[in-house]
């Protein structure tokens, strides 16, 4: 008889279930719930988005095929219209915070990984995305007259690229509010675009010890008070000490920042940063940039690789469910990597997964350059019949 879990099931030893529970019962998740458990939504969309289902009914198709293995992989009997409607009234906020406790281990997991500068604090990238949706289809998703749109407010830790914040807003929603929602870590550096600047809000994170990297505005007022020695060798081209002349910008913020201007002789652009951390180095400053490209990275990653463009319901409950499960699916294949000391990227991990979610072989067998054969075993309690 062959014992073997099924990978998918192997993968949801992984999860801690017992956080899940703590998180369906802070939203009374399963009140008047008979059969389907909120464990079960969870898996069937989890396997969705890592075989990159297209539909709830190809979801429903592909795990009938399965039946006489569901149960083994922890997944109750499936109907289309029981997981549409589990979807749309069971509260998102369940899966956001599981997938913050599997951020939060991933994040102890990649604590110690290269960022490719050499940098003892917390390094942050924060930055949008935007999804586009049919209006006629998701009518509260307001951004344009006859568009609709979610934006996905992204803070992104560069020690191994794990969303420390995600928040999901309608496509209307500036970037700089969501400023707001972050608490923010002393010592940390946050790196984001020029979209984000408001004084106030920057003036936000200086008094709460934490530093920032941005791109300088076109029409920023300002006075130089004095300058450091450059090596323009490096590309950089001026590192100034600065105070903002407009009234508001000052009231904003009262303290002198930090303007570099830097020639990137790749693209042939000349970029010019503020920023409120002194001691290190203009070119370190402008290296720190580059890495706000990590952020770009990841949102073409989880839309090209997981299910978040297209959606299996329509209300909002049901889009922030299937964002915040993908995000979930994400981190548990970097901590599947992390855990097992994989090699392969996550791009590769998970077409392994996509292929062999219902073949019963070891986990780590099934990411090993040689193929496996199943054991028999000798020592077998059954009396032979011939001899």
């Amino acid at each position: 008889m062959d014992t073997t879990k099924t990978i998918f099931a192997q993968l949801t030893d992984f999860l801690p279930y017992a956080e899940f529970r703590k998180c369906v019962a802070r939203y009374d998740g399963e009140r008047k719930v008979q059969s389907f458990s909120c464990w079960s939504q969870f898996l069937c969309m989890a396997f969705a988005q890592l075989t990159y289902r297209e539909s709830l009914r190809d979801i429903q198709t592909c795990l009938r095929v399965m039946r006489s293995k569901l149960y083994h992989m922890g997944i109750q009997h499936i109907a289309r219209n029981t997981l549409a409607n589990a979807n749309k009234v069971r509260d998102w906020r369940i899966y956001a915070d599981f997938a913050q406790v599997l951020i939060a281990e991933a994040r102890m997991l990649y604590a110690g990984e290269e960022i490719g500068v050499e940098l003892e604090q917390t390094l942050y990238a924060l930055d949008s995305s935007t999804i586009d949706l049919c209006l006629a289809l998701f009518p509260w998703a307001t951004f344009r007259k006859r568009k609709g749109a979610v934006k996905l407010h992204t803070l992104l830790d560069l020690h191994g690229n794990i969303p420390s914040l995600i928040v999901i807003t309608n496509g209307k929603l500036h970037d700089v509010n969501i400023l707001d929602e972050i608490t923010i870590e002393a010592g940390a550096i946050y790196i984001m675009d020029r979209g984000y600047v408001d004084f106030e809000r920057l003036y936000t994170i200086h008094k709460a010890s934490g530093f920032f990297v941005t791109r300088s505005k076109d029409n920023c007022d300002w006075r130089r008070l004095y300058s450091n020695p450059v090596d323009k060798t490096t590309g950089v081209q001026c590192d100034q000490v600065i105070a903002l002349n407009g009234f508001y910008a000052r009231k904003n913020y009262p303290q002198n920042l930090r303007r570099v201007r830097y020639f990137d002789a790749v693209n042939k652009k000349r970029l010019v940063f503020l920023t409120n951390n002194f001691e290190l180095s203009a070119l370190m400053i402008a290296e720190l940039y580059r890495c706000r490209w990590q952020v770009e990275l990841f949102f073409k990653w989880i839309k090209q690789h997981l299910r978040i463009k297209k959606f299996y319901g329509n209300s909002e409950n049901a889009v922030k469910t299937q964002i915040w499960i993908a995000i979930a699916a994400y981190v548990l294949v970097l901590i599947i990597k992390k855990k097992m000391a994989l090699t392969q990227s996550p791009y590769t991990i998970l077409q392994i997964l996509c292929v062999t979610l219902f073949e019963k072989t070891p986990l780590l067998q099934a990411f090993s350059d040689y193929s496996y054969e199943n054991q028999t075993n000798d020592f077998c309690n059954q009396l032979s019949l011939f001899d």
